[in-house]
């Protein structure tokens, strides 16, 4: 007889696949795609509180993304602040604004939000892009290295653990809200927010405190991604990364947490492995998405999760 499936033996597997990478991966590219794989999925998993679990579209996220790191460069650059500091203070910064937007924002519903989100994800990018005087304008500007107590972050393995750590303590944290009344309350959002008005949940301050999670997220693996490339540009916060991440959520499967990241690791890692195809890669990339979605249309892992669960009743 099969063991039931459990979130948190799926956690064990991530830490054991996270933790033998390394010892397989053969040179610095490698590390790199694992990195930055590991920095989306840990958005995504944000993310899809929001849109998966309470049922809320964002088109903007890429826009705090943006933020994080802009901030945390400005801040050491211009202002002398250390790395660490510049990192919360941007995340600060970030919830602060997503609080601000969030109540008129999530008022709409359907197209009318998706549209709202867009406009808040362009007008980020817009600002980054114009003030140059602080940003570098199109051509971006250059990050300081991330520094703690005197030491400086570098090299691909610290990084890979310092990425790899975050998407764990991420995935952990998505799965006890999940579990907690909290989660609760946000999937019975996603079902009837009537209903769930009539059960005594505040609708309106939960759809907040999501969206501003999920923002600050953003922005601590904004600052994080600045960091490790060491330069950034106004195209992190534009609408195809918004876009991309909005993917990631919808390929791995709506209300996964292990779907976001499977959907993470898939757009992260596939546009390379169809690098070789030479020109031919975007369509293949596009090819393989539609297939998905035709033969797996509630994400990789629920649709997986479902068919297996039927084969061993």
């Amino acid at each position: 007889m099969n063991r039931p499936y459990t979130p948190h033996r799926g956690l064990l597997v991530l830490l054991g696949v996270l933790a033998c990478l390394p010892l397989i991966l053969p040179n610095s590219f490698y590390f790199d795609l694992l990195i930055r794989f590991a920095i989306n999925a840990a958005i995504a998993i944000t993310l899809n509180l929001l849109i998966g679990y309470t049922g809320q579209i964002s088109l903007g996220h890429a826009g705090f993304f943006g933020l994080g790191g802009y901030g945390s460069a400005i801040l050491i650059s211009r202002c002398g602040i250390p790395p660490a500091l510049a990192l919360v203070l941007s995340a600060t910064g970030v919830a602060v604004l997503a609080l601000l937007v969030a109540r008129p924002i999530l008022r709409l519903k359907g197209h009318y939000l998706a549209m709202a989100t867009l406009g808040l994800g362009i007008i980020i990018m817009i600002t980054l892009t114009n003030e140059s005087a602080l940003t570098g304008g199109p051509d971006g500007m250059a990050v300081p290295a991330f520094t703690l107590l005197g030491w400086e972050v570098s090299g691909d393995r610290t990084w890979y653990a310092i990425s790899a750590c975050t998407l764990l303590l991420t995935a952990w944290a998505a799965l006890n809200l999940i579990a907690a009344p909290g989660g609760r309350a946000l999937q019975a959002i996603h079902g009837s927010e009537v209903a769930a008005l009539a059960v005594g949940i505040d609708v309106a301050a939960m759809k907040v405190r999501v969206f501003v999670l999920s923002a600050v997220a953003a922005s601590v693996m904004g600052s994080l991604s600045a960091h490790y490339v060491g330069f950034i540009t106004p195209g992190i916060a534009g609408f195809l990364h918004s876009i991309e991440l909005v993917t990631m959520v919808v390929l791995g499967g709506m209300a996964s947490v292990f779907g976001a990241i499977l959907g993470a690791a898939v757009i992260t890692v596939l546009p390379q492995l169809l690098s070789t195809l030479e020109g031919w890669e975007t369509v293949a990339f596009g090819a393989v998405l539609m297939l998905c979605m035709i033969f797996l249309p509630k994400g990789l892992v629920p649709t997986l999760r479902a068919r297996w669960q039927r084969r061993n009743a």
